[in-house]
């Protein structure tokens, strides 16, 4: 058996639709290895709900490897879960990469992260979340004529990430049926110019105005209406000290960017904002995770 590390991952950062992403410090770990039959041991997050037989999803993101490499063999598979399922926290990429990955290895590594990463990607609908669950840090990434192209580079070690987790699931299926299927020029050149001035601002480690190029007119507003309690803490988290704050992915999970002496007080802020629209959350304090998926 094989053990392998997978970080959570959060998405978009507002204005970057699909195409920006960061791995976090909250991981799980997956071990692997070859079986007479198939099994799936699942414990932590979403014990109760993951499937354990062949349709558990790092099962089929093993078979898929399996598969390519002509090996006709089942797997025996154990899960230690702490990424929220369906809270916007990359949990189904860290799925996938690390499903993906540790079958690789058991297989001799026959495919490189270039393919695996087209196959992640295949599978999850977008690169956003499997580029950073695999390499770390933050990352840009696009699909172009069946290639994912992708630029990653090392977040500032001082920055957190304050993430407040309610405790109702939201499917990006049904977060992406709700967005319009056209949208105004001015909104596109509103998100462009904020992608472009985040990722430079990113880049120097200058969070200066960082909450102005979090901004975004393509899905939060729209996703807001599926979270009572989004816009306000939005609207408030950079008077109570957040660089910025943001819908992490497709929700419900709200993420700020925040130094650490900072990061309880905003936690406690969403945790109230949210209890006065009658919903339950938690927050979390994570640092940047620079590795993304490793083998232990």
């Amino acid at each position: 058996m094989i053990k392998i590390q997978v970080p959570a991952t959060t998405a978009n950062f507002g204005p970057g639709f699909d195409c920006l992403g960061a791995s976090l410090g909250l991981y799980n770990y997956i071990e692997m290895g070859f079986s007479d039959e198939p099994i799936v041991e699942v414990r932590g997050e979403g014990k109760e709900e993951i499937p354990t037989d062949e349709t558990n999803l790092v099962y089929q993101a093993g078979l898929k490897v399996l598969e390519l490499a002509g090996v006709d063999k089942h797997l025996k598979i154990v899960l230690e879960n702490n990424i929220p399922i369906a809270r916007g926290l990359g949990s189904s990429a860290a799925c996938i990469v690390g499903g993906l990955k540790a079958a690789n290895r058991i297989v001799g590594d026959a495919f490189d992260n270039i393919e695996l990463i087209r196959i992640a990607t295949q599978m999850e609908g977008h690169p956003d979340n499997v580029v950073p669950a695999t390499f770390g840090g933050f990352c840009l990434s696009m699909i172009h004529e069946n290639r994912i192209i992708y630029k990653t580079f090392p977040m500032p070690f001082w920055l957190q990430f304050v993430v407040c987790i309610p405790e109702f699931e939201l499917k990006t299926e049904d977060a992406r049926k709700i967005l319009p299927k056209e949208i105004k020029f001015q909104d596109a050149v509103f998100n462009i110019g904020r992608v472009a001035m985040l990722v430079a601002a990113m880049a120097r480690g200058d969070f200066t105005d960082m909450d102005i190029f979090c901004q975004d007119r393509l899905h939060q507003p729209y996703r807001s209406r599926l979270i009572p309690g989004m816009d306000e803490i939005l609207a408030t988290v950079r008077s109570k000290g957040a660089y910025a704050g943001f819908l992490s992915g497709s929700g419900p999970s709200v993420v700020c960017l925040s130094l650490r002496e900072r990061s309880d007080a905003l936690g406690e802020h969403m945790v109230e904002i949210f209890s006065k629209n009658g919903i339950k959350s938690s927050y979390k304090v994570l640092s940047p995770d620079s590795t993304g998926a490793r083998f232990l």
